[in-house]
């Protein structure tokens, strides 16, 4: 049984990210007649919490069927509450953008089933960790953290509930996904943010030779390497 906790602490961090970005979203207050199109607090957390949600698919699962005894019973399982979240963020996009189709559905309603999907996920979520925890090593552990960070960075900003999301068509349909979602971000001027990027490493020996720009250990970083001395 491995002894580090990264792997619930990286998704117990981002699901209070996720729980502040919700409650940020339900608090727009608007008449029942009016739209919330292209409101930033709820396409962040309809962008944020589907790029959450395909990280898992990508990073999360796998391991769990490599690695867990029963973990493709533990996938199965942890599905329908995913799709289920899935479709509730669609119906959030459709009623953010006056869809003829939602108006059954008021705001208070559809953020409270929101909220009971999101914390179911979370639990299912939770017990595919746990018993990642259990039956696999610290390295591993380590390893699936450091791709669901990498995956969010690379995944579609929607759901996309009634694709598959597994094995190796649900990774192809993500990453076909991911472009075609950001063509239509920018249609309807979403303000999708997203994770930040890793930062840049240096360049090595080997780079620095083949740009022409050498970096020398007693030089400061790249303060004023483009400095004219007219600047000083």
């Amino acid at each position: 049984m491995a002894t580090t906790t990264v792997l619930q602490d990286e998704l117990r961090h981002k699901h209070d990210e996720l729980a502040g970005r919700l409650a940020q979203a339900r608090s727009i207050i608007a008449r029942p007649e009016q739209t919330r199109r292209g409101c930033p607090p709820i396409d962040q957390f309809n962008a944020g919490t589907s790029r959450h949600l395909h990280a898992v698919d990508e990073a999360l699962l796998p391991a769990v069927s490599a690695h867990c005894e029963a973990g493709a019973e533990l996938v199965h399982d942890y599905l329908p509450a995913a799709r289920r979240l899935e479709v509730l963020l669609f119906h959030v996009k459709a009623h953010e953008y006056g869809s003829t189709w939602e108006t059954t559905h008021d705001w208070p309603a559809l953020w409270g089933e929101v909220e009971e999907a999101l914390h179911a996920q979370e639990e299912k979520e939770d017990e595919l960790a746990s018993h990642l925890s259990t039956e696999a090593s610290e390295d591993v552990l380590l390893l699936v953290a450091e791709r669901i960070a990498a995956a969010e960075r690379r995944a579609p900003s929607r759901p996309h509930p009634h694709l598959p999301h597994t094995g190796l068509s649900g990774k192809v349909v993500r990453r076909l996904a991911r472009p075609v979602d950001a063509v239509w971000d920018a249609v309807e001027n979403r303000a999708v943010g997203g994770p930040k990027p890793l930062p840049h490493e240096k360049p090595g020996v080997f780079w620095q030779y083949l740009l022409g720009d050498p970096r020398f250990p007693d030089e400061p970083a790249d303060e004023n390497r483009h400095n004219e001395p007219g600047d000083r």
